[in-house]
């Protein structure tokens, strides 16, 4: 009797076994990959995800590509749908670094492997397989050449329209003011103050309102340093608004077609140009090779290059 009963106990653990596969077991089994960027408004974001999708599909992975419009909350209900759905793995471009991290944390308990793309997640005690990004640092240092090389001489006052909710623009902050500290240090003619740190979100609307407001609180404003192109060229329209459009000198960040045509149209001066479609291909191959059990490198940076006018003018995408 009780080997019989062992048998059947042992029978129903093996069925039960096979309906029940683990977490890892099931993640492998989909070839489902579920991204997340800050925003479809924004092409940047768009070539990223069109990208991975590109090099994913040759591989017979599906992209479902979603996007969080600057808002973390909304960007967590997806993180959240993703492991409802068993992606494969989830790819984000975080709407806030660190309160990104308990949707992360949630796909971290689920197995499910995950990767930042342009943004980095900086909370604490969650893991992220790889970041691969634009060196936003470099790309900042690169803004801030550009930006001594615009006022020459004269140097002046100097505003920062930011993001600080972002960890890839804090870094562009970063990078922008290492290099001005060190110019001002090594010269005494050509000095540039930072007068002010204004939000912009990235977004044309309030970079052209944050422009208004340092132009109101510094007439003698000399050059704005924008940390993307929306937000540039919404700075410029309030400068073209306000008559100042020649006084006040605009450094931008991207490279995107609408910066790029400002750039040969000379309303902004230059741009750290970033390359998204290869951030994207970049991060669909580093999910393919963490599938295939290879090493991953924890961050993979792409180095910007400094566009100006000359190079806009010789850009055969804009002839």
């Amino acid at each position: 009797m009780r080997s019989r009963l062992w048998v059947l106990l042992t029978a129903c653990l093996a069925a039960c076994a096979e309906t029940q596969p683990s977490k890892q077991s099931d993640v492998n089994t989909r070839r489902v990959i579920g991204v997340s960027v800050l925003t479809l408004t924004n092409p940047f974001f768009k070539v990223i995800g069109e990208s991975l999708r590109e090099v994913a599909a040759a591989e017979g992975y599906e992209v479902i590509l979603v996007s969080g419009e600057n808002d973390v909350a909304r960007q967590q209900h997806q993180v959240q749908d993703f492991i409802v759905q068993r992606v494969a793995a989830i790819v984000l471009c975080p709407c806030d670094s660190k309160a990104i991290g308990p949707a992360i944390g949630e796909a971290n308990e689920a197995g499910i492997p995950v990767f930042t793309a342009d943004i980095a997640c900086l909370a604490p005690g969650v893991k992220v397989v790889s970041h691969i990004a634009t060196d936003n640092y470099g790309g900042g240092r690169q803004a801030a050449l550009a930006m001594i090389e615009a006022l020459g001489e004269a140097g002046g006052k100097v505003v920062i329209i930011d993001y600080k909710q972002v960890e890839s623009c804090i870094q562009r902050v970063k990078g922008f003011k290492e290099v001005i500290a060190e110019h001002n240090r090594s010269t005494s003619s050509g000095r540039i103050e930072i007068v002010a740190e204004l939000p912009g979100d990235g977004q044309k609307d309030k970079g052209y309102r944050a422009a208004e407001d340092a132009l109101q609180a510094h007439p003698d404003l000399a050059g704005i340093f924008a940390i993307n192109d929306p937000s540039a060229l919404g700075a410029r329209a309030a400068l073209e608004k306000a008559g100042k459009a020649d006084q006040v000198k605009l450094i931008g960040f991207d490279g995107q077609p609408e910066g790029k045509r400002a750039i040969k149209e000379g309303k902004i001066y230059a741009d750290p140009i970033q390359y998204p479609d290869r951030i994207g291909r970049e991060t669909a191959r580093a999910i393919l090779r963490y599938f295939r059990g290879e090493e991953v490198e924890p961050e993979i940076l792409i180095p910007t290059g400094l566009y100006r006018q000359a190079d806009a003018l010789e850009d055969p995408e804009l002839k």
